[in-house]
This record gives C-alpha cells, structure tokens and sequence, in this order.
C-alpha cells in the first residue's frame, strides 16, 4: 500500500503508483499528480501526449491535436496530410475468439440471446488500444498490441469468422472507441448478407463522439444486441486520477442514449462499475446509480468484483462485505435491476 502525497494517509487502502488517498483523488489540486502517473504509465507502451498543435482528432474526448505524423494517445490514429484518421488503413489491431452461450459477457445476466436453454456462440471481437489508461485494466496486455501493432486483421477476415452458429457478436477491448471505422465496416458488411444477422453488441467505456455513440446504438437496435457502458466513476477528478482522462463525454453519451429506451422498446442499455477498493466504493456507486436511477430506473446495472492488476497490484480484492454494501447503495439509490458479477473472486 501506498501514501497520499497530499495529506499523507497511509492508513486506507491507497494504490502505491497513483499515491493519492481516495478523498484527496476526488480534489481538484490531484491532477498534476495524476498526470504524472499517467504519462509515466503511457511512455511503458511507446505512447505519449501528442504535441497539442496542429490536426484535431475529433473521435473521442481527448480531442488530441497532432502535428504531422504525429499520433493521439490512443496511440492508433495519426495526422496524415493535415487530417486524422486511422493509422491503419485497410486493417485493425483486433483479435476474435468464441465463446459458447451462455457467454460470459457483462450484459449476459439481461441478454436474450442467453435465455434459456441458449446454443451457438459469441464472437468475442477484442479491440486493443483504448481511449483511457485505466490504471486498475483488467486487460492492459492490449497496450502490447498497440506498441506492436499486432496481431492485424481485415474487415474480410472478421466477416468470414461469423457462420450459422454465430448468434451474437459483442466489441469490446482495450476499447472500440479508436478503431470503430473497422468495426461499422464490419456491421454494413453483416448486415448486407441479410438472413442470419447476429446480434451486434458493445462494450465500451462510452468516450466517442456523440454521433459514433448514436451509430453503435443504431446496430445494436437493427439486430437486437445491447450497448454496455463501463461508468468507472461519477467524480470526475477521480475518474481522471484512476483513468487519465474525463468522464464528461462517457455522462454526455449515456444520458443521450437512455433517451431512445421508449423508442426501443427493451432494455439495449447497460450500465457497469468495477469495485475499486478503496477508491469505487458504496457512496462512489451509490452516485453513479442515482445519475442512472433519474434518467430511467430500470437500466440495468453490473457491480463487477475488482482483481489486482495492472497499476494496482497492491489493492485487495473486492470483499463480499463491500460488494453488499455497494448493491444496497445501488438499489438505495432507485434502481431496480441491479447485479453482481465476478462473485466467484469476491474475497
């Protein structure tokens, strides 16, 4: 465990690389340290904060400004000729593998295509490269991906993985939010072929552009698969200490698209929180969860159980005793379709 930089607690639980307290994360005053744990966190992978000059990117909330050839911190879009767009272009750093239903996917607990005596398979479509550096990411090693550029794949590719057996393809990652001019290549392409369309559904930490956050949603709806945020906090002085970055547009997003729930007619969106100990705890989620209970209460939520990794090795796992605490904090706040996922490592 570490010590708060600020005011020097060392007494709660307190990541050693981020050394901010959980209330001192929450102040203003953190995020000169924070980003300097996450520029340090980045430069480990190659990447770094693009000059500020020059292009801006327009994909997501970092708005990087790049100078020519230069890249944005996703590390996977470049300023070529004065516009930014894909460093790729014909390809993605993506990789796929199957997952038989019931899958194990965040939204599985409320999905249709696991109800019942469900068969077939998932196509688990793993994007690396992100648009936050999380420093608690259960899937860092896709920063490896992103240094190395591999493994490298083609829309073609990706099409030819889906057959009959197929019932569901979910994007996920790292996140798709860098490389979603692949992903919707891929959609136009299914949906071309017409009968047997699987179900197309994300996961994602929500930080694109508002009119790419109301194109996912539109695949989703066109094929019956669901939309999951990863609201990772509420706070967004901590949400930039734990992630690198602000919340704002992930809020802006989600708000948005709780809008179109009467349209749809199902629940096609999910929320999720990870269970940061010491950081994401019960007041932390109970927030969250009143931000989603006013916008519908019948969103349904996933309180995920923590596991150190990454940046954060030196925190526990998630408690059973914080995981109640938090699904009471959840439902205190007005929602009604709250879950717990991951219990199997609650400690």
């Amino acid at each position: 465990m570490g010590k708060c930089s600020l005011c020097g607690d060392d007494e709660k639980h307190i990541s050693f690389n981020l050394s901010l307290c959980s209330a001192c994360a929450r102040k203003r005053e953190s995020r000169e340290i924070a980003e300097r744990v996450h520029q340090k966190s980045i430069e480990g992978f190659s990447l770094r904060k693009p000059s500020g000059t020059g292009s801006a990117c327009s994909q997501c909330v970092n708005h990087c400004h790049m100078s020519e050839n230069e890249r944005g911190l996703c590390g996977l879009r470049s300023n070529q000729g004065g516009t930014v767009r894909p460093l790729l272009s014909e390809e993605a750093v993506v990789d796929w593998y199957y997952d038989p239903l019931p899958t194990n996917c965040v939204a599985e607990w409320i999905c249709p295509a696991t109800e019942g005596n469900a068969l077939g398979k998932n196509l688990a479509v793993f994007f690396h490269g992100c648009t936050f550096d999380c420093m608690f990411c259960q899937n860092w090693q896709h920063k490896m991906g992103v240094k190395e550029l591999k493994p490298r794949r083609t829309v073609d590719q990706l099409v030819r993985a889906i057959n009959h057996d197929t019932h569901c393809i979910c994007f996920f990652g790292g996140d798709p939010s860098p490389q979603l001019e692949y992903a919707f290549q891929a959609c136009e392409k299914l949906i071309e072929k017409g009968k047997g369309v699987p179900r197309i559904c994300w996961e994602t930490n929500g930080s694109m552009s508002p009119d790419l956050a109301k194109r996912i949603t539109e695949y989703s709806f066109r094929t019956g698969g669901t939309v999951k945020f990863d609201l990772k906090a509420i706070d967004e002085n901590l949400h930039f200490a734990l992630c690198g970055t602000s919340n704002k547009q992930t809020l802006h997003n989600f708000r948005a698209l709780s809008k179109r729930l009467v349209e749809f007619g199902r629940p096609f969106l999910v929320a999720s929180t990870l269970l940061v100990p010491g950081y994401v705890d019960a007041k932390e989620v109970g927030s969250i969860a009143r931000f989603v209970a006013d916008l519908n209460p019948e969103i349904p939520y996933s309180l995920l159980a923590f596991h150190p990794d990454y940046l954060m090795t030196d925190l526990p796992f998630t408690s059973k005793a914080e995981a109640d605490a938090a699904l009471a904090a959840a439902r205190g706040a007005g929602l009604r379709n709250v879950h717990v996922g991951n219990v199997h490592i609650l400690d």
